[in-house]
């Protein structure tokens, strides 16, 4: 073992754990063993959440406020045991991702600077069905938090009157995320279908607090419901995942009746191990649903006459998709 380093016992792995005083997050002077530690407190709904799924890791050498890099290849110099799956962009290149198969892998990515693990909607031993839909309840320019905790509430009855319960966290920052469990049964365009209808339909009931606009001109002072979070390929980040921010603050799942209480960036790697001792995984009971309702109101939509909506502009175009420019262009264009 080095002078300046500490090996970690995790899942029957030892992980290295080099320049471990070095401090991760300024704000309350945490560094990287006191990350590994916060790892190991919550490692149970952690790997309930990110366990098998593929990751892409977002790595701040230097702490939270240096600068950093996304990165989806792992490394040749990985050890051997850690596990990787093929993941592919949407142009189609495709290369090994992290695999959060156990504790070891996520203190593995910690020593190497991973201050956000990003993870895919499937298992890596299941890429064809994705098995979540995340709602992102984006804060647009103007929006705030009780604004956001409005809009997931109305998720939340919407989702009840489908037949459907929601499992919310917060994103870390400065959003809400609304996770839907599934059954593995349905692709990542289906997902997106559902995720559209399901961004339209709290748009019509709230057109004053929602908006299923994916230009940023149409949007106003609402929260968007960014349903493209669920396009092939797009990851979110991780539940129990800490956030490269100066204080360290987590990706806190929590349960409903806690939403208009909410204080986000109280949520920290210091508080929320004690937290889950008190409190248990909000979503332990999360269960496997059907998405056939969002997608009786995709369905609906087609029906009346609406299109697809538009794709992020790293995508081939899609079949029924309207023309991919923003509004003020296209009245320049005609």
């Amino acid at each position: 073992m080095a002078a300046d380093e500490v090996v970690v016992d995790a899942d029957g792995h030892e992980v290295a754990i080099g320049h471990p005083d070095k401090v991760f997050f300024p704000e309350r002077g945490a560094t990287k063993l006191d990350l590994v530690h916060y790892y190991e407190a919550v490692r149970e709904p952690l790997l309930a959440a990110m366990g098998g799924r593929p990751a892409l890791l977002q790595r701040f050498p230097e702490g939270a406020g240096g600068p950093s890099f996304f990165q989806k290849r792992v490394p040749k110099s990985a050890p051997p045991w850690l596990t990787t799956t093929v993941v592919s962009t949407p142009n189609g290149t495709t290369s090994n991702a992290l695999v959060v198969a156990d504790l070891a892998h996520v203190l593995w990515a910690v020593n190497i600077g991973c201050l956000g693990f990003h993870v895919w909607p499937y298992k890596a031993d299941d890429p064809d069905h994705a098995d979540e839909l995340r709602i992102d309840l984006d804060p647009s320019p103007g929006v705030d938090f009780p604004m956001l905790q409005e809009a997931a509430a109305e998720v939340r009855a919407l989702l009840g009157e489908l037949g459907l319960e929601g499992f919310p966290k917060t994103s870390g920052n400065r959003g809400i995320h609304v996770y839907l469990r599934l059954q593995a049964r349905w692709t990542s365009y289906d997902v997106r279908f559902a995720a559209v209808a399901l961004a339209r339909e709290l748009e019509r009931r709230r057109p004053d607090l929602c908006t299923a606009g994916w230009w940023k001109e149409e949007r106003g002072r609402r929260v968007f419901v960014d349903f493209n979070q669920n396009a092939p390929h797009k990851t979110v980040f991780g539940a129990w995942s800490v956030r490269a921010r100066p204080g360290g603050q987590v990706s806190t799942p929590f349960r409903w009746d806690e939403l208009e209480s909410l204080a986000p960036d109280e949520l920290t790697l210091a508080t929320v191990p004690a937290r889950m001792v008190a409190g248990g995984d909000p979503w332990a009971s999360a269960p496997a649903q059907d998405l056939e309702p969002l997608l009786d109101l995709h369905r609906r939509d087609r029906a009346c006459g609406l299109l697809d909506a538009p794709w992020p502009p790293v995508y081939p175009k899609q079949p029924d998709e309207p023309p991919r420019v923003a509004p003020s262009r296209a009245r320049k264009a005609d």
